[in-house]
């Protein structure tokens, strides 16, 4: 079993920041990649942002230049840093692991339950 825990959501004017911070804890052996998810009223979850274990990111588009992925292998966490915040950005931010456990070395895809982000004046 995996757990994750996501906080740091609120409501910000355009043109703001934000830091969302996301906790993994159970049977963790390692954690592979782990990311950020969005999903805005009436649409589809969308991709955000990746880090591999090694630190490699990968961005959309749309955030590309303006947030921030980071993760401590240490402490089991994730952050991500926004900057100059859009309307569009307006969603429930979901954090996303890869996690291998130490019972069986099995793989398992764990999501948190979601924080929201509304960016508005």
């Amino acid at each position: 079993q995996v757990q994750l825990v996501e906080s740091g959501g609120g409501l910000v004017q355009p043109g703001g920041s934000l830091r969302l911070s996301c906790v993994a804890s159970g049977s963790i052996s390692r954690i592979n990649d782990m990311g950020w998810y969005r999903q805005a009223p009436g649409k589809q979850r969308e991709w955000v942002a990746t880090i591999t274990s090694r630190e490699n990111t990968n961005y959309a588009d749309s955030v590309k230049g303006r947030f921030t992925i980071s993760r401590d292998n240490a402490k089991n966490t994730m952050s991500l840093q926004m900057y100059n915040l859009k309307p569009e950005d307006t969603a429930v931010y979901y954090c996303n692991a890869e996690v291998v456990s130490y019972i069986d070395y099995s793989v398992l895809n764990g999501w948190g339950q979601g924080t929201q982000v509304t960016v508005s004046s």
